[in-house]
């Protein structure tokens, strides 16, 4: 049996000011998961009916707007994550090149982590707001920019060294 999911004792007053900006609590339901997500890193079941009980609304609205945005997870993410730009500024400067070099490199389809749970990566399909830097990833919420096959590895051993070594074999 799964254990309940609660909000920590300092997340449960921010609930409460973020309820009280709205005059009907199912209003609440985005910036609810964003600080749900922000505590455990991803949205799981147990938290999606946390959320639904404490807004008054059937879980599966909950888990609709969960698998909506790309931005709210519900697998636990890798110690680092990776989110690759697959908008058209970073698509047509090479993105889908980017994301087959990470699928040989970890090992690991995007929405996956790798099996020492160092590294989750994913694409998505939003712009990240860096076309300029395109194509570009966010790695831990940073933008990395002007990619390539080797930038990405410089970046992969720095977060990872001993992954990278072991996938560089496998090429």
């Amino acid at each position: 049996m799964s254990t309940p999911f609660q909000l920590s004792a300092e997340n449960q007053e921010r609930f409460k000011i973020i309820i009280g900006r709205y005059p009907n609590r199912r209003a609440a339901m985005l910036p609810i998961l964003h600080l749900i997500q922000e505590q455990q890193g991803y949205i799981s079941p147990e938290a999606e009916e946390y959320a639904a009980r404490e807004l008054e609304v059937p879980v599966v609205e909950v888990r609709e707007v969960v698998s909506f945005y790309s931005m709210l997870s519900t697998a636990p993410p890798g110690r680092h994550h990776i989110k690759v730009c697959n908008s058209l500024s970073c698509w047509v400067c090479g993105s889908s090149g980017i994301t087959e070099h990470l699928r040989k490199r970890l090992g690991v389809e995007p929405g996956e982590t790798t099996s020492d749970g160092e590294i989750s990566w994913e694409v998505v399909p939003d712009c990240l707001g860096a076309c300029e830097l395109a194509p570009m990833i966010q790695l831990d919420g940073i933008n990395q920019g002007l990619l390539t096959p080797e930038k990405l590895d410089a970046l992969l051993a720095e977060i990872c060294p001993a992954l990278l070594n072991h996938k560089k074999g496998d090429q």
